[in-house]
């Protein structure tokens, strides 16, 4: 097992996060579209619940705004929710990784349904539509996903000795 520097374990950390990133504006097939999973939430709610240390809400912000940038939302918006779920996994971190697979699952989709109602609340501010059923299928497959998600993750963490 190689074992990573601090600085080695950010560098890993970010890859993972540029991946999300990559992932969530990568071309999809239109009837896969509404399934885009939240990648960067999902990879975000990961490392706040194995690093809380290290990965925290300036973390989120950051990469929220980079979020609202790269899909031509408003600047904030997808900041605000990730960093409002930053702070709840933060508060309940302890709570979720002691749960079994399918209880934090539930939770994930908890905080997951939070992204997506601040994101819609911002939306309605600014009159933009999205609140026909399909705004809410990223929650499912985020939700479906994140036992993956999960344990690929916390195995790039134990291979690379990231604490």
């Amino acid at each position: 097992m190689a074992h990573a520097t601090r600085g080695g374990g950010m560098i890993i950390i970010g890859l993972s996060f540029i991946a999300a990133l990559i992932l969530t504006i990568i071309p999809l097939p239109g009837w896969m579209v509404a399934f885009r999973p939240e990648w960067l939430a999902l990879a975000l709610i990961y490392w706040c619940m194995a690093l809380p240390h290290r990965i925290g809400i300036f973390t989120a912000f950051f990469l929220g705004l980079i979020l609202d940038v790269l899909k031509g939302g408003v600047i904030g918006q997808h900041a605000l929710a990730l960093v409002v779920v930053t702070f709840l996994t933060l508060k309940v971190y302890q709570q979720i990784r002691i749960y079994p697979m399918w209880q934090q699952a539930l939770s994930i989709m908890g905080l997951l349904i939070l992204y997506q109602v601040l994101v819609m609340w911002i939306n309605g501010i600014i009159d933009t539509k999205s609140s026909d059923w399909n705004y809410w299928l990223p929650v499912v497959s985020s939700t479906l996903l994140w036992p993956w998600i999960y344990l690929i993750l916390r195995d790039i963490r134990r291979h690379f000795g990231i604490k």
